[in-house]
């Protein structure tokens, strides 16, 4: 998150480095996307107006990507990405109960950032494990019908 002058100094620095490395190429403004995104946990309206800039693509065309593609996001996220999957089978076995397990835990809802900006949770359709659901996911790593002491040893491993 950028919060000091140093920081916006640094994320441009960052934002440079990441575009360098592309070479300026257009056709690689999801690539560039995806690495900023990678290394702030989000993209900021200044960040995609410089790059935008930089590369000589409108900014109508990063705002596509970024609101198409489920891997962008446009306000700041926690360090842990929280994931509770309500697809039909999770939801059948036990995703709603869950999900307010994981929420009362985290002291947020789905679709919020913890104020430490820790955590961010939120709900996804499917995560393709059917057969383990319901299903957590925390920073890309999978949890399959967790109990409640579980839930909470999960988020506790959590930095």
């Amino acid at each position: 998150m950028v919060e000091t002058i140093g920081q916006v100094a640094q994320e441009a620095g960052d934002t440079d480095r990441i575009i360098e490395k592309h070479k300026g190429d257009k056709a690689a403004l999801i690539q560039i996307l995806l690495e900023i995104q990678r290394e702030n946990r989000w993209l900021p309206r200044d960040v995609l107006m410089s790059v935008c800039k930089k590369l000589g693509v409108p900014i109508s065309r990063a705002y596509r990507i970024a609101t198409f593609y489920k891997a962008f996001s446009l306000t700041p996220q926690g360090r842990h990405q929280v994931s509770v999957c309500t697809g039909t089978a999770c939801h059948v076995r036990g995703a709603p109960r869950l999900l307010d397990r994981v929420a009362s835990a985290l002291n947020i809802n789905p679709g919020e950032t913890s104020p430490d900006w820790r955590f961010t949770l939120e709900t996804v359709n499917c995560v393709g494990c059917c057969a383990l659901g319901p299903v957590i996911v925390v920073d890309g790593d999978y949890h399959g019908n967790p109990t409640p002491k579980e839930v909470e040893r999960i988020i506790d491993s959590c930095d």
